[in-house]
């Protein structure tokens, strides 16, 4: 156990972060399983920006890695355009 305040203190944030890192994360992999599902071209295309944009902040804020965004953003694109 933390006997300094900044040692408790240190524990109680990054135990704050950690949930709402999860938090987005999941959100993230929520709403890429929805796009995927996704049949209509049209659709599709209307949602891509606002997936790029979710997966940008999460590989802004290191919740995921920026290569890992990068491969998410052209799947998700070459899924798009094969429609």
């Amino acid at each position: 156990m933390a006997h300094h305040l900044s040692a408790k203190k240190r524990i109680r944030s990054s135990e704050t972060r950690r949930v709402q890192n999860r938090y987005y994360a999941k959100t993230m992999r929520n709403a890429l399983r929805d796009f995927r599902a996704l049949e209509d071209k049209a659709v599709a295309t209307e949602r891509l920006p606002k997936m790029i944009s979710i997966i940008d902040k999460l590989a802004k804020r290191s919740i995921i890695h920026k290569n890992k965004a990068a491969n998410l953003k052209s799947k998700l694109t070459r899924k798009v355009n094969a429609m």
